[in-house]
């Protein structure tokens, strides 16, 4: 019934013009080869046509799809909270973000990105995973990125919280190779362990350095801040070679000159994108976990997504809203934009 809601949006209805769901292209005079593009692709069904309320639950309604198998990117839920060490609930993210994407549309007219146009997406559902094994739960991500991956699908995750991303960055290595990595987030994520445990929310990329899953001199982590047990708590990151910025190098400023020198360090081997969104102000970002004051504005955000177009990414996540911590949907709203721009930015898209 979705396949059939976005096919019936993207014609128009009836046989009236021939318009499409993506506001303002038909306006400068869309071609007809242009028309066909979105006639063979999955996109959102504009609420032009099709009420926001109608619909499965799927990120943006696009349809659900049980395999990867000819699609070109693909949001995918990993409903994991077993690895937190603060507020739970992270586990009902992927959901509620799928819940707020109602209101997310077809083209980005800020960047001029067509990723609907570009690109054949879907929304391949949940990752099943083991609630009373976090371990196990790693296996079963791994072992689904890897079918993700191999078909040459983009997997965009809506997390869960942040130790799911050492599995799927296990299964990008797979692929490709130690990758680059793009890190928003208030925490490194790089402690050794916990009450003894080597895996959990704090320790994905100390994991991924021990195994090798990363090219540390094209790792960024932007937004780090708050209190510590150390007065030097970021000597582990760059001792390994990364770049951290801090919030407060970031407060006032705009970030597009620092996503330039990000994008010259990158270069044009693969990128892998995990934006924490406790990276944010929990001003704007109380949905999560374990908030820190004083950080990045959503404006600062759209900088960094935008200012990775041009780069190699291979896979992104956005992990770590917690809806029980968010009453009003904001966060999850918030994440919902920010999925959408990481969409955006995806090597094949076209950008007029």
């Amino acid at each position: 019934m979705l396949r059939l809601l976005a096919s019936r949006c993207a014609r128009g209805p009836g046989a009236r013009g021939g318009a499409h769901s993506a506001p303002g292209l038909c306006n400068a005079g869309c071609s007809s080869r242009c028309r066909a593009s979105y006639a063979s692709r999955n996109q959102p069904p504009s609420s032009e046509f099709v009420a926001r309320p109608v619909g499965l639950c799927s990120m943006m309604r696009l349809p659900v799809q049980a395999s990867p198998e000819g699609l070109d990117a693909a949001f995918v839920g990993v409903p994991l909270d077993i690895g937190t060490s603060n507020r739970p609930g992270a586990r009902f993210g992927p959901r509620r973000i799928r819940e707020e994407s109602v209101m997310l549309r077809t083209v980005n007219p800020s960047t001029g990105a067509l990723p609907f146009q570009s690109l054949m997406v879907a929304d391949l559902g949940d990752i099943n995973i083991n609630l009373y094994n976090l371990q196990d739960s790693c296996r079963l991500i791994r072992e689904a990125y890897q079918k993700i991956v191999a078909t040459g699908c983009i997997p965009l995750t809506l997390g869960g919280d942040h130790t799911i991303t050492y599995p799927i960055l296990q299964a990008m290595a797979k692929k490709h190779g130690p990758v680059g990595l793009l890190h928003v987030d208030a925490h490194m994520d790089i402690a050794d362990k916990a009450l003894g445990e080597k895996i959990y929310h704090g320790t994905p990329f100390r994991r991924c350095v021990d195994e090798g899953l990363l090219d540390c001199k094209r790792v960024v982590q932007i937004g780090i801040r708050g209190s510590s047990m150390t007065l030097d708590p970021y000597s582990y990151s760059r001792n390994q070679g990364f770049r951290v910025v801090l919030a407060e190098d970031c407060w006032m400023k705009s970030l597009v000159p620092l996503m330039g020198e990000v994008r010259q360090q990158m270069g044009g081997r693969p990128v892998y994108i995990s934006f924490d969104i406790d990276g944010l102000d929990p001003a704007y970002a109380p949905g999560t976990g374990t908030p820190e004051i004083a950080g990045l504005t959503p404006s600062q955000a759209l900088e960094i997504i935008r200012g990775c177009q041009s780069l190699n990414v291979v896979g992104c996540d956005l992990v770590e809203v917690s809806p029980p911590y968010d009453p009003s949907g904001n966060t999850a709203l918030l994440a919902a934009n920010l999925l959408f721009e990481m969409l955006c930015a995806l090597p094949k898209v076209t950008v007029i």
